[in-house]
């Protein structure tokens, strides 16, 4: 597989990721370096590990994930989501570091559900005989990258706007709709 090919796939692979990280910028408004760190660094490490994972476990798992795999998608990202515009109507006491998308529980249902299709990906490589090590790498990168850059993104586009318990409840509608369009993209509507 050539390099153009595989980036193709890692930034392919890393929209959800972007999209995850700008609602997540929205909602946090102002980003520290650990916060966009962190959240690259494991969007980027989960979606590297869910590719070798994918590859591994080859032709004797596929038939079983690909049945679910857009439902426990769509399921981790409702649950996000909903909880976050839960959050903003209802739960005005609580402090915002407790809301951190960057951190605890939040943190790897997102990175979980941001990387089930690299699953996928690492198990075709497995069926086409691709070696996984340089496109999980590349793959890993690329979505750290764009984590970071869309966290960034995220925060500039809430701190600009101000519109505070809005943009929280629209970066919950965010991740509900990015599991919706993984169920349509899976013909399950």
């Amino acid at each position: 597989m050539d390099l153009l090919a595989i980036l193709a796939i890692a930034l392919a692979l890393a929209v959800d990721a972007f999209a995850v990280a700008i609602a997540a910028g929205v909602s946090l408004c102002n980003v520290s370096f650990r916060q966009t760190f962190r959240l690259a660094w494991h969007f980027g490490f989960f979606q590297a590990g869910m590719n070798i994972l994918g590859w591994a476990g080859g032709l004797t798992v596929r038939p079983l994930i690909e049945r679910f795999d857009h439902w426990v998608a769509f399921g981790l990202l409702a649950l996000v989501g909903g909880h976050m515009i839960y959050e903003a109507l209802f739960d005005h006491d609580e402090e915002r570091s407790e809301r951190d998308p960057t951190r605890g529980r939040r943190l790897i249902i997102l990175s979980v559900a941001t990387s089930i299709d690299a699953l996928a990906v690492g198990l075709s490589f497995a069926v086409l005989r691709i070696p996984v090590w340089l496109p999980a790498f590349i793959i890993g990168i690329v979505a750290a990258l764009l984590t970071a850059v869309g966290l960034r993104l995220g925060c500039f586009v809430g701190a600009a706007s101000k519109l505070g318990q809005r943009a929280e409840v629209a970066g919950g509608l965010v991740l509900i709709a990015i599991g919706t369009k993984i169920l349509l993209d899976h013909g399950v509507f």
